[in-house]
């Protein structure tokens, strides 16, 4: 068996496109969402709307917000991906539990399908990490592995 740092893969250099790809298509969508609480951008909320829509005290839309939009951040840049990864995947397994699992799987009927979908994203670049294409080199070395 082949680790997956010795296979043709990644001696090839897709596996770290792939993962550039990966986080790329998530960070999107964090930065957008996470724009829309923390910061009230493309029409949305802000934290005080999205605490009335969710009914929760305004800190956790706060944090909600800051959590989506860092974690999206920490994806695009490759900088702190894996705290990123887990902001993320927080995130969607509160709005799984929270908001979409009462109305099953399909995304048709508000379900689970796409939190679901980000949070298994968020998960595998949690357990690899950013890949090559990212900041973390300009990090100092005690703090690229986050």
């Amino acid at each position: 068996m082949t680790s997956l740092t010795s296979s043709p893969l990644a001696a090839s250099g897709k596996l770290d496109l792939a993962l550039l790809i990966f986080r790329i298509a998530s960070a999107i969508v964090f930065l957008y969402h996470g724009s829309a609480i923390f910061f009230g951008a493309f029409g949305g909320p802000g934290i005080h709307g999205f605490a009335g829509f969710m009914h929760s005290p305004v800190i956790v839309s706060f944090l909600v917000g800051l959590a989506q939009f860092a974690g999206g951040l920490a994806l695009l840049t490759g900088a702190f991906v894996r705290i990123g990864a887990l902001c993320i995947m927080i995130v969607m397994a509160g709005a799984i539990f929270l908001v979409h699992l009462p109305h099953g799987f399909s995304l048709a009927n508000n379900g689970m399908e796409y939190a679901l979908t980000q949070f298994l994203l968020a998960l595998g670049l949690f357990i690899t990490g950013g890949g090559s294409y990212s900041l973390a080199g300009v990090l100092p070395p005690a703090l690229r592995k986050l």
